[in-house]
């Protein structure tokens, strides 16, 4: 007898992917020969994020080392190496005219360093050819490598992201190459190695977690001093995929926002089509506000200009 899934709910419809703003990005990722989530990922939001003139950039190539249950990205053996990309995301970004950029990228285990240097090197073309532009990073785990982590964090991203995505007890379903722990453990020592630099997770449901267990997780994160938290329904990208569990319904959506509120985060997004990345410039101008706003009251942590750091902060992960 044939599994029965769930049918999918109308509050998870969305636009079709069309218009003129969403042309243009296709073609200019094309003609810069880039890759982005938004496409690679098979995202819902594409549609809304290219018409509102926004997309995630996707470095390192379009093939990754793992192999993540609920990921449309293909998995397989990378190829080498295009030291030119972080001069032509940049040069993106640029005509994009955009206020906020975020830069994800596949796993590449097979790199000493996981790629970190050319998300640093991503973050230092953009602010010479957008300065005016804050940079977002949605970094891979680097294996735990903590001159990994140095080195992206060097490089003085705004936001610096790291998806936790499911609850402990999932992982070896949904993350089978990650671990629980290390991830928390990135998030911690980013906190750490540099205050002035928020951090963000995400978090998916619909696989079979309860609310209990991902209020655990927000406990944790918030233990390991995370700003900005997202939470989403798990939409099954192509029938070889994990499939659906349950939908959350939007009210459940809003009860996980509060709980999460009140935990301290300064900014959470929780909604049946929240992603990590969907809507970041309006998550960042917020929760970056915030962090200023704090910084003035307290006077503990600044937030310094771009290619400062604060006295006495170390500069590096040993």
């Amino acid at each position: 007898m044939a599994l029965q899934h769930p049918e999918r709910p109308p509050w998870l419809k969305v636009r079709f992917p069309a218009g003129g703003n969403y042309e243009r990005l296709r073609l200019l990722m094309r003609e810069q020969d880039l890759h982005t989530v938004c496409e690679e990922a098979r995202c819902p939001n594409i549609g809304d994020c290219w018409s509102r003139g926004t997309a995630t950039f996707m470095i390192l190539g379009d093939t990754c080392t793992r192999s993540c249950g609920f990921c449309a990205v293909k998995t397989g053996r990378p190829g080498t190496i295009d030291t030119a990309e972080p001069r032509r995301v940049a040069l993106a970004i640029q005509r994009m005219g955009l206020k906020h950029a975020v830069i994800t990228s596949v796993n590449r285990d097979e790199l000493a360093d996981g790629g970190a240097g050319i998300f640093a090197e991503t973050i230092r073309w953009t602010r010479r050819l957008a300065p005016e532009t804050t940079v977002e990073v949605l970094i891979p785990d680097f294996k735990g490598d903590r001159d990994a982590l140095a080195t992206v964090l060097a490089a003085r991203p705004e936001i610096l992201n790291h998806n936790t995505e499911t609850v402990p007890r999932l992982y070896s379903l949904v993350r089978p190459q990650a671990v629980y722990t290390r991830s928390l453990e990135l998030l911690r020592l980013a906190r750490e190695v540099d205050p002035g630099t928020l951090t963000k997770s995400g978090l998916m449901v619909g696989l079979g977690e309860t609310k209990e267990e991902l209020l655990r997780v927000f406990e944790d994160l918030r233990g390991a001093g995370v700003d900005v938290l997202t939470v989403g329904q798990y939409l099954r990208p192509t029938p070889s995929h994990l499939p659906v569990v349950r939908y959350w319904e939007p009210s459940e959506f809003d009860e996980l926002r509060s709980a999460a509120k009140a935990m301290g985060f300064r900014h959470v997004e929780a909604g049946p089509l929240v992603r990590s990345s969907y809507h970041a410039d309006e998550q960042a101008s917020g929760a970056i506000a915030k962090f200023r706003r704090r910084d003035a009251e307290t006077a503990i942590i600044p937030l310094t200009a771009i290619g400062e750091r604060p006295s006495g902060s170390p500069r590096g992960i040993r």
